[in-house]
């Protein structure tokens, strides 16, 4: 089960979006939190998606493995195209342990809870307002047209449980915001156990540098 706290142990649901890790720890600051990708992350991200990422604003969440899980991505791509998936599951490991969840019928249970329980249903429906407001702010961040009114959130939102993977990425990148993503995600095992889903370049490039300089120093001790 992830807590979405931070190391102290303080109830993270209220904070703004800044870049946290599965665990709800505020990281902003670790990879220059704002718009775009360090290069490190870019790499990461293409890596897991098998392309180059396109309209990305920030890292909205981390494994603790130190690989983006979650980006922000702009409501509208480079070339005007509408996105209205604000929050984009990046991580291959999370995305199969989420896929084994909606093939055991967690959706069709969630589905049936939402139907019969008014207060799940509020909170639901005030996890879709979340993601409308911040999709809207986001546009105006950035200068874009916002979306047009009666364009869909994310996950069937508010009135269907369709997709866990953009319910889940909107709880890891607002911890507290969204029941079903919550849910989903204490169900989930703990996918980055068995290391990170992908290695990069850069990385590979960092740790042999870090490498050739430790040889140069006890070279020169000798």
């Amino acid at each position: 089960m992830i807590d979405a706290r931070d190391a102290a142990g303080r109830d993270t649901a209220g904070r703004d979006t800044a870049e946290r890790d599965v665990t709800g720890r505020n990281g902003t600051g670790r990879n220059g939190a704002g718009r775009g990708l360090a290069e490190r992350d870019r790499a990461a991200v293409a890596a897991q998606l098998g392309r180059e990422p396109r309209g990305v604003r920030r890292v909205a969440s981390r494994c603790p493995c130190g690989n983006p899980v979650v980006i922000e991505t702009a409501p509208r791509l480079p070339d005007g195209t509408p996105f209205p998936t604000l929050f984009y599951l990046t991580c291959p490991k999370a995305a199969s342990a989420i896929g084994t969840l909606e093939g055991g019928g967690a959706m069709r249970e969630m589905q049936e809870r939402l139907a019969a329980d008014p207060e799940l249903k509020a909170a639901y429906t005030a996890a879709h307002d979340d993601y409308l407001r911040r999709r809207g702010e986001a546009a105006r961040e950035d200068g874009v047209e916002p979306l047009p009114p009666g364009t869909q959130s994310a996950g069937g939102m508010p009135e269907r449980v369709k997709c866990l993977h953009a319910l889940v990425a909107h709880e890891l990148a607002v911890p507290g915001a969204n029941p079903f993503g919550r849910e989903a995600l204490d169900a989930l095992p703990d996918w980055w156990r068995s290391g990170p889903c992908v290695e990069t370049d850069v990385e590979a490039d960092a740790e042999a540098d870090a490498e050739a300089d430790q040889d140069r120093e006890e070279e020169g001790e000798r």
